[in-house]
């Protein structure tokens, strides 16, 4: 009699403890919040101020650092994305695999213009490809953002030599950034490193000024805005640069 009871008794908490935790689950799925298939329109990229994109990237990135990134319905994205984009920036980033740059602002499909070279550097190609974000496109804003412990940069502090046009070409680039930074050229040295890196990105944001006669224009007109930025490996926040 005492082996039945303890067997309905044993029986009857599994029931309730599988009820609770059904309960539970249930509450959770009523409670979530639904995915978002909304992509950017010609309409809210055109009421988007240059500032009110900014803070909506810095916005993201405060979500990306918390582990709260927004829930997204990408196949819906994808699908609503087909016939058109419209973009509110574009972000010059550098290659690095630990900068995952949508995710880092916490963007969808259809958000943002991402172009990606080793240290964030600026030649023709890439002007071009800005003043289309921000010419034809109608992007809002122009960041070019740098990042610490840059491989590229720090390359070109040691003048590294691999026997490779290409590869000397691309670190000459950094050049004006290096000798500008106050300090012994030594990559070894972290805060002058972080430095060169800054100065890195401010060097590429006048440059994208001078060299653009678009973009020069539509900043002055208000129309966009060319930011700089520095990307932390540590705790994955973004801070602006000048």
């Amino acid at each position: 009699m005492k082996v039945i009871f303890k067997f309905f008794l044993v029986a009857s908490l599994a029931l309730i403890l599988s009820s609770c935790q059904q309960a539970e689950k249930t509450a959770q799925a009523e409670t979530k919040a639904p995915l978002v298939a909304e992509v950017m329109s010609k309409t809210s990229q055109s009421v988007m101020t240059p500032d009110d994109v900014l803070n909506n990237l810095m916005s993201g990135n405060d979500r990306y650092r918390s582990n709260k990134l927004t829930a997204r319905d990408f196949p819906a994205q994808v699908s609503a994305t087909t016939s058109g984009q419209f973009p509110k920036a574009i972000i010059l980033s550098c290659v690095d695999s630990r900068v995952p740059v949508e995710m880092v602002f916490d963007q969808g499909v259809g958000d943002v213009f991402v172009a990606r070279v080793a240290g964030n550097a600026e030649n023709k190609d890439l002007l071009g490809s800005i003043e289309y974000a921000v010419g034809v496109a109608g992007s809002k804003l122009v960041m070019v953002m740098g990042h610490e412990s840059c491989g590229a940069v720090k390359s070109a502090v040691d003048k590294l030599d691999v026997g490779s046009e290409n590869v000397d070409n691309l670190l000459s680039q950094f050049e004006p950034a290096i000798t500008g930074t106050e300090g012994e050229r030594n990559s070894s040295d972290k805060a002058y490193l972080t430095n060169v890196v800054k100065a890195n990105v401010s060097q590429t944001v006048k440059d994208i000024r001078s060299r653009s006669g678009i973009v020069k224009q539509l900043e002055d007109q208000g129309k966009i805005s060319v930011v700089g930025a520095y990307y932390s490996l540590k705790d994955g926040s973004v801070k602006l640069v000048d």
